[in-house]
């Protein structure tokens, strides 16, 4: 053998050794799938969906039904389709004891699905979410060509300097041997800077098209050409709420919102005396969302609807709606102190400042993760005369997570059969004007959400500017 054939083959050999020290591209810049948790309050029951991810097509696809305390046992009916056409269905039993109830359906192809669940009783929620594809990214395909390509132009390298008269001829394969090898790590070095393409159904409205090649609807403008906001219609019905979200420029049903903090709509209601409700509306068509409301108060509820639009970020909207009902009023609550809540003691403490603290002390360390945190503070004030009518007027509403302590090498959120968190559940806090306002502090043990009502009074010189 001539001395370049075997130079042609140890640069072939130094150059497989870089790309072997590079580490592993993933097709998308990050390992593809992920669980999805949507929280679902279907007819009386608060759910937590758990579509398990799907890394290939044709697959099982794994739904967990997470349960609460108070749910009452039956069977749920789930199904999924892909355009419309329906692939597989199953029944998943729910027991009397909260918990993780698990079915198994089947998707066969990349792209948009439909998840719908029916407990037997008035329009089934459906639930959109994207099955992903293995994409093989432009510079991972020109690194496995380049190493193919040089592979190639080496056997041609060698069989011509082992054949050929003039060993000279076993340049011209060498050459394009090391061309080969030029691009290849080329391609190895940029799969570690360059950007991932957006990703349908987050970033991009999901089709199967793009789908399959993300890459071919990369956004070209640096313009910012973010949706409009979405108006909320609330209208009451016999058992509860109606609720169509539609765009704020066409007037057409917005049907493409995300999953965000684990649930589509997250819907807080606070009732005349200060009863808040924090649910989770089903989707039954688009922009068309139902939620079930067990005897309200007489009077006007505030209302406050969270969410997020593909293109467009987070919103909140708010209304009011008028119900109709017997139930009781909610007693005027405390400021700071020991108070229990659903058998559970629970010490609050509040340091009123500029930035405020607000922690609420469980004397336990067994809280579960609820819509993927910790804790939840909604906050609205300076309240004055019903609350209800008070809270929808208030100039301030917010909405304050206690986030999950961080694992390391742990991507994604712990779920709801996670319990190894508090006892406290704190957040921090800068009101934004004097006033009374009035809290709500809600987390998770033993499948309960607890709500821990309360008052907080701001005086002139504590309040943030």
């Amino acid at each position: 053998m001539g001395s370049k054939p075997k130079a042609a083959l140890l640069m072939l050999l130094v150059a497989l050794g870089i790309a072997a020290g590079g580490g592993t591209a993933h097709a998308d810049g990050a390992p593809s799938g992920t669980d999805i948790q949507i929280a679902q309050t279907l007819g009386a029951r608060e759910l937590t969906v758990i579509i398990r991810r799907v890394d290939t097509t044709p697959s099982p696809l794994r739904v967990d039904v997470v349960t609460h305390q108070g749910t009452a046992p039956g069977t749920l009916h789930l199904a999924v389709a892909a355009g419309g056409v329906p692939s597989s269905r199953t029944d998943v039993v729910l027991g009397a004891a909260p918990g993780v109830y698990a079915g198994n359906l089947q998707v066969d192809k990349p792209g948009p699905w439909e998840l719908s669940l029916s407990d037997g009783t008035g329009a089934p929620a459906t639930i959109p979410f994207v099955v992903p594809a293995r994409v093989v990214p432009p510079w991972e395909r020109a690194t496995y060509g380049g190493f193919v390509a040089a592979g190639a132009f080496l056997l041609i390298a060698l069989a011509v300097g082992l054949r050929a008269r003039r060993t000279a001829f076993a340049l011209i394969p060498a050459g394009g041997a090391v061309a080969a090898i030029a691009v290849a790590v080329t391609g190895a070095l940029l799969s570690a800077s360059t950007p991932p393409p957006p990703a349908p159904g987050s970033q991009l409205d999901p089709t199967s098209d793009n789908v399959t090649d993300p890459y071919g609807n990369l956004p070209l403008s640096t313009v910012d050409y973010s949706r409009p906001p979405v108006n909320l219609a609330v209208r009451p019905e016999p058992d509860g709420l109606r609720l169509a979200f539609t765009d704020g420029a066409t007037g057409r049903p917005a049907d493409d919102l995300l999953v965000h903090d684990n649930a589509l709509v997250h819907l807080v209601l606070v009732s005349p005396s200060g009863r808040l409700s924090h649910l989770h509306p089903v989707r039954v068509g688009p922009g068309d969302y139902r939620v079930h409301v067990a005897d309200p108060e007489a009077g006007t509820y505030a209302v406050a609807a969270e969410l997020a639009r593909r293109g467009g970020g987070v919103q909140l909207v708010r209304s009011t709606v008028d119900l109709h009902g017997t139930a009781a009023p909610a007693p005027e609550p405390t400021g700071a102190g020991a108070r229990t809540v659903d058998g559970t003691p629970v010490d609050l403490t509040i340091t009123p400042g500029s930035p405020s603290t607000i922690t609420a002390h469980f004397r336990t360390a067994d809280l579960q993760p609820w819509l993927g945190m910790l804790g939840h503070l909604i906050i609205a004030g300076p309240i004055t005369g019903p609350v209800g009518e008070s809270a929808a007027k208030a100039p301030t509403w917010a909405h304050v997570h206690a986030m999950i302590p961080p694992v390391a090498g742990q991507l994604d959120r712990p779920d709801e059969t996670v319990a190894a968190y508090g006892p406290d559940v704190g957040f921090t806090y800068t009101f934004a004007a004097p006033g009374r306002y009035r809290i709500w502090l809600q987390a998770e043990r033993g499948y309960r959400v607890l709500t821990v009502p309360a008052v907080v009074d701001v005086p002139a010189t504590g309040a943030g500017r």
